[in-house]
């Protein structure tokens, strides 16, 4: 590509600043970017990103089909929710336009196994109009490509076991209810844990209308199997809350937790496959108490056992650092609706984003 890649950003929160400023530290423009609240309507993307404005004003969602079709980007980075459906609307404009679109919605890692007809939906349209539509994020590379690299090493592996921890606080409202932060313990049974109190044959029956809750680790679970090769026999998940015996103020709710609610949860996912490989992981997303930190912990049990710590990784700045390099890949993909597993490991760009895409 011989100009600049052109970005439009589709959502304004926590995620949006370091991800535009990313996009212009390797050489590419953002030409339009959306939200969908009063507090950032009609802000230059300079002012979120914290650096000299660019003349591109933060536009409202409900736009997003006239400014997308005027500016034409060449991709759609999406940072709203956690759940794909909540992102179906734009994944499905961009697929009708013919824009790529790379997102950090959570289950939009590998939402084959979650929602399988929706995907297919918006699968068959990119394809039609020639363009790819996939998520990334933190666990592309910490939940990822590290397991594939790991198992490179590795003689023989019999089961794999895997701990995120990750501050609630750093990804907004919409994570912060979905992982049931500030609900009392009986409002967390039966909002949040109840949906998973259910037979193997209910579970499959909410698979195929597709109102399961599904969460972080049910996606990348079935990204690791497709990336490895294994096929999946069963799979189950269950949520336990998380709680403090002090108070804790969130940011994010502008509201104090009382002691004994809900801070956060703790979501395990364990996954049996014909191959006779177990996956056992949990992600646990919550509002810190002094003192606690993000954390990824990896062990393959086998022939050797090998574990794999990161302390402290910055999430944020991962997550969104991982939707950038991304961006050739997606250029470069076949259409569809297409995971990252299909992608190749991340790689850094030493060079100008556009020399990348092929």
């Amino acid at each position: 590509m011989n100009r600049k890649v052109k970005v439009a950003q589709y959502g304004s929160g926590k995620m949006a600043g370091p991800t535009m400023k990313y996009v212009y530290d390797h050489g590419g423009e953002v030409v339009c970017a959306f939200g969908k609240s009063d507090r950032a309507f009609g802000k230059d993307i300079g002012e979120i990103m914290g650096t000299e404005n660019k003349g591109v004003k933060v536009s409202y969602a409900k736009d997003a089909r006239q400014i997308l079709t005027q500016t034409k980007p060449d991709v759609c980075i999406v940072e709203t929710m956690a759940l794909l459906p909540d992102c179906q609307d734009i994944f499905l404009l961009c697929a009708e336009l013919g824009i790529n679109a790379i997102s950090t919605c959570e289950e939009a890692f590998y939402p084959w196994n979650s929602r399988y007809k929706m995907t297919k939906e918006i699968d068959e349209l990119a394809k039609k109009n020639n363009c790819t539509i996939c998520g990334t994020g933190a666990q592309d590379m910490g939940w990822g490509y590290i397991i594939s690299t790991i198992a490179g090493a590795s003689n023989k592996v019999t089961k794999i076991k895997g701990s995120v921890v990750y501050n609630s606080e750093d990804y907004g409202v919409a994570l912060a209810k979905v992982h049931g932060v500030n609900l009392s313990l009986d409002e967390f049974e039966k909002t949040i844990a109840a949906v998973n109190n259910i037979s193997e044959e209910k579970r499959q029956e909410v698979l195929e209308t597709e109102d399961f809750l599904p969460c972080y680790m049910w996606n990348a679970n079935g990204w690791i199997c497709s990336l490895l090769g294994l096929t999946v026999k069963t799979q189950e998940q269950k949520f336990i809350p998380q709680t403090c015996d002090q108070p804790l103020w969130s940011d994010v709710l502008q509201t104090e937790i009382p002691a004994g609610h809900a801070v956060g949860l703790s979501a395990t996912v364990i996954t049996t496959t014909e191959e006779g490989i177990t996956l056992e992981t949990e992600c646990v997303g919550k509002v810190y108490a002094p003192g606690e930190e993000d954390l990824i912990k990896w062990t393959l049990y086998g022939e050797p056992t090998q574990d794999f710590v990161l302390k402290k990784p910055d999430t944020v700045a991962i997550t969104c650092a991982s939707v950038v390099n991304r961006i050739p890949d997606v250029m470069n993909s076949e259409p569809g609706y297409v995971t990252t597993d299909k992608m190749g490991p991340l790689n850094y760009m030493i060079r100008p984003m556009e020399t990348y895409v092929k």
